[in-house]
C-alpha cells in the first residue's frame, strides 16, 4: 500500500514556476501543520476586527455628509443618527455571539439559514455575503488610498494604480502564504492603529474639556425638522451603518480559531464592538466639537487630527495607520470569504476547486477569485470610496436579518432553558435589521443600491444552475447498481481505432505508432499535406521506411491543418459500431527549455482541446523529450 511520507515529492526537480512560487508563496505545509495555522484570540482580533475598526475613518464622516447638504440646516441630527448606530451595533454583537456558538463550523448567516430556515434563505445570504465581502476589499482599499492622498495630493491621479498594487501585490499575496504569517503581518498595524486612534480622542477630548471654545458649539446643534430633513436623517443613518460591516466575519470564521474555538470567537466578538463603539462615539464627539465638514480630497479623519496635533508627526502617524489598517481591512474579506466560498463549493453551489485548501492551508482559489471581483469593483468606480459605500451596508444587514430570523427558529427547535428569551433578542433584531435594510434600500435607490436587488437575484440563478450540474454530473457518473454487485468492470468487445496525426517521418512518429500498435492493430497514421511537393516528399519516406501502419495523405488546398483531421475523424465515427473505442495518440516532443517551447506552433494543444470538447474519442498525448 502507498503510504505518504511529509518529505514525499513528485518528480526530482523543481522548475523554475516552483522555485518562484515558493519564493513567493512559501514552502508547502503539511495537512498535520493547520493545528499551528490557528489563531489565538489577540491575533484574531486584529485579522478579523480590520474592518470594522477600519470604519471609524469614513463612517463618522460618511453621517455628516449626508446631513451638511447645502440648503439643509440638519448638523444637530448628527448625534441622534451615531447613537442609533451604537444601539444596533450592540444588538447586532449580542445575535453574532449566539451565531458562532450555535455554528462552531463557520458559515455564519449562510449555516444559519441552511440549517434552520432552507435552501433560498440561505443562498440569498450567500449572495449578499459575497457582494459585502467583495466591497469590503475595494472600499477598503479605496479609503486607505484616500487617507494617504489626503496627506500627499500629488498621488491624485495615480488613485487606481495605487489601489490595484495593494490588492494583487501586497494583501493577495501575504493571503496566500497562510493564516499565521498573514496575522502577524497584520497585527503590528492594527494594534498601532488602535492605540492612535485612543491617543487622538484623549487629546481631543482634553482639549474640549480645558479650552475656550464651547464643547459643543451651537452650529452643531442646529437642527430644522421637516420631511427632506428626515430623508437626510434615514441617509446619514443608512450611511454610517457601514461601520458595522465585518461584525459577522467572525462567526464566519470560527473554525480557524484556537480551541475552545466558539468561546474564543465569542471574546473576540465582544472586543472588537467595545473597541469599534468606543472610537465611533468618540470621533463623532471631536466632529461635533470642531464642526467639521466635508472637503474635497482631505478626509474628515485628517482634519480633525490636524486640528488636535497640527501637521507634526502625530498627525502623519494617524494618517499612515489609518491608510494602513484601511487596506488591511480588506483582510477581514480574506478571511471571511474563502471559509465561506468552501462551504458552498462542498454543497455544490459553486465550483468544486474553491473548496480546496492550497500549498499554505489555505483556500488559495478563493484568495484569488475575491482580489478579481474587487478589481473589477474599484476599476469600474475608478476607486470612488462614496459611490462604493452607495452599494455598501445592503448586504451586509441582508445577511444580518437572515442570521438572526434563522437564529429564532433554532433556539425554538432546541427548546432549552431561556430559549424564549434568546428567541425574543433575535426576533427583535431580524425586525430592525430587516427594517434597516429597508431604510438602505429606499435611500440609496438611485445611487446604486438598485444593483443589489438585481445582482442577489442573479448570484442565486448562478449558484442553482451550479448545483443542477453537480447533480446531473453525479446522476451520469454514478456506477449502477448490478455492475457495482457483479464486482466486475464493464468491458466493450469492440474495435479499437487508433489514429496518430503525423507531420513527417522523424522519432517523435515512430515513438508514437511503436505505442498505438501496442493498443491496437487498427491503426492508422493521418498526414495534412498544404502543398502537393510535401504531399510526394512525405508519401515517398513513407513507402520507405514501411513501418507497418498505413498512412492516409489528405491534401488541403486551403492550407488548414485541424478542419481535414477533424473530419476525417468525423468519417471514422460514422462507420464505427457503438461498441467500438477511438483514440487519436498525438505525438508531441517537449523542449528543454520553456522558451523553447515559443518558437514551436501549438497545433496538438489546440487539436486535443478541440477533440476532447467536440469529440466522443479518447486523447492521449504521447510525448517525446528532447535533451538540448
Amino acid at each position: 500500500m502507498f503510504r505518504y511520507s511529509r518529505n514525499f515529492q513528485f518528480g526530482g526537480q523543481v522548475n523554475l514556476f516552483q522555485m518562484l512560487k515558493r519564493f513567493i508563496i512559501g514552502k508547502p505545509l503539511h495537512n498535520q501543520d493547520i493545528v499551528r495555522e490557528k489563531l489565538p484570540k489577540w491575533k484574531a482580533l486584529a485579522i478579523f476586527s480590520s474592518d470594522a475598526l477600519s470604519s471609524v475613518a469614513y463612517g463618522p464622516e460618511m453621517v455628516i455628509a449626508m446631513l451638511t447638504v447645502p440648503g439643509f440646516v440638519a448638523y444637530g441630527y448628527v448625534a441622534p443618527v451615531s447613537l442609533a448606530i451604537l444601539l444596533l451595533l450592540g444588538l447586532v454583537t449580542i445575535s453574532y455571539v449566539q451565531v458562532a456558538k450555535a455554528n462552531p463550523g463557520g458559515g455564519g448567516s449562510y449555516s444559519v439559514g441552511k440549517k434552520n430556515l432552507g435552501e433560498i434563505p440561505s443562498l440569498i445570504a450567500a449572495a449578499a455575503l459575497l457582494i459585502d465581502y467583495s466591497l469590503t476589499v475595494a472600499v477598503s482599499i479605496s479609503s486607505g488610498t484616500d487617507a494617504i492622498i489626503s496627506a500627499l495630493p500629488v498621488l491624485i491621479p495615480h488613485r487606481v494604480g495605487i489601489d490595484l498594487f495593494v490588492l494583487f501585490g501586497i494583501l493577495m499575496l501575504i493571503n496566500l502564504r497562510g493564516i499565521r504569517e498573514s496575522s502577524t503581518a497584520f497585527v503590528f498595524p492594527t494594534y498601532g492603529f488602535i492605540l492612535g486612534i485612543f491617543f487622538l480622542l484623549g487629546t481631543g477630548l482634553y482639549h474640549a474639556l480645558t479650552g475656550a471654545a464651547p464643547v459643543i458649539p451651537s452650529s452643531s446643534l442646529e437642527a430644522h425638522f421637516n420631511w427632506a430633513v428626515l430623508f437626510l436623517a434615514l441617509k446619514a443613518f443608512s450611511n454610517g451603518c457601514s461601520s458595522m460591516t465585518g461584525i459577522e466575519a467572525i462567526s464566519n470564521g470560527v473554525p480557524m480559531f484556537k480551541e475552545p474555538g466558539y468561546r474564543n470567537a465569542q471574546v473576540t466578538t465582544y472586543c472588537m464592538s467595545v473597541l469599534l463603539g468606543t472610537m465611533f462615539l468618540g470621533i463623532t464627539f471631536l466632529n461635533m466639537h470642531f464642526h467639521l465638514l466635508q472637503q474635497e480630497n482631505v478626509t474628515m479623519l485628517s482634519q480633525l487630527a490636524e486640528g488636535v496635533f497640527g501637521r507634526g508627526w502625530l498627525y502623519y502617524y494617524i494618517q499612515v495607520l489609518t491608510m494602513l489598517i484601511l487596506y488591511l481591512a480588506a483582510n477581514t474579506a480574506y478571511n471571511g470569504l474563502p471559509p465561506l466560498l468552501s462551504l458552498l463549493a462542498r454543497d455544490g453551489y459553486m465550483p468544486r476547486y474553491l473548496a480546496a485548501r492550497g500549498d499554505r492551508l489555505v483556500f488559495s482559489n478563493g484568495i484569488v477569485f475575491l482580489s478579481v471581483i474587487s478589481a473589477l469593483l474599484i476599476i469600474g468606480y475608478n476607486g470612488n470610496t462614496e459611490h462604493l459605500i452607495s452599494l455598501y451596508a445592503v448586504g451586509v444587514f441582508l445577511s444580518f436579518t437572515i442570521a438572526q430570523s434563522g437564529m429564532v427558529v433554532h433556539w425554538r427547535r432546541e427548546g432549552t432553558a431561556g430559549w424564549k428569551g434568546r428567541a425574543l433578542l433575535n426576533g427583535v433584531g431580524a425586525s430592525i435589521t430587516g427594517i434597516v435594510v429597508l431604510v438602505i434600500m429606499v435611500t440609496k435607490f438611485t445611487a446604486g443600491a438598485w444593483l443589489i436587488l438585481l445582482a442577489i437575484p442573479l448570484q442565486i440563478y448562478i449558484f442553482k444552475r451550479i448545483h443542477c450540474h453537480y447533480q446531473d454530473m453525479r446522476e451520469q457518473l454514478v456506477l449502477p447498481q448490478e455492475i457495482l454487485e457483479s464486482h466486475q468492470v464493464p468491458v466493450r468487445q469492440g474495435k479499437h481505432w487508433v489514429i496518430v496525426p503525423v507531420a513527417g517521418v522523424n522519432r517523435v512518429v515512430a515513438n508514437t505508432l511503436g505505442y498505438a500498435k501496442r493498443l491496437s492493430p487498427h491503426v492508422v497514421a493521418l498526414y495534412v499535406a498544404t502543398d502537393d511537393v510535401a504531399y510526394e516528399k512525405v508519401q515517398g519516406r513513407w513507402e520507405r521506411w514501411n513501418p507497418g501502419v498505413e498512412l492516409k495523405a489528405i491534401k488541403s488546398n486551403y492550407r488548414t491543418i485541424l478542419k481535414p483531421l477533424l473530419q476525417y475523424i468525423d468519417e471514422i465515427e460514422q462507420i464505427s459500431q457503438p461498441e467500438d473505442f477511438i483514440t487519436v495518440l498525438i505525438p508531441e516532443f517537449e523542449t528543454k527549455k520553456w522558451w523553447h517551447r515559443l518558437l514551436h506552433n501549438q497545433t496538438g494543444f489546440i487539436l486535443r482541446t478541440l477533440l476532447i470538447m467536440n469529440k466522443r474519442v479518447a486523447v492521449t498525448v504521447v510525448p517525446y523529450h528532447l535533451e538540448k
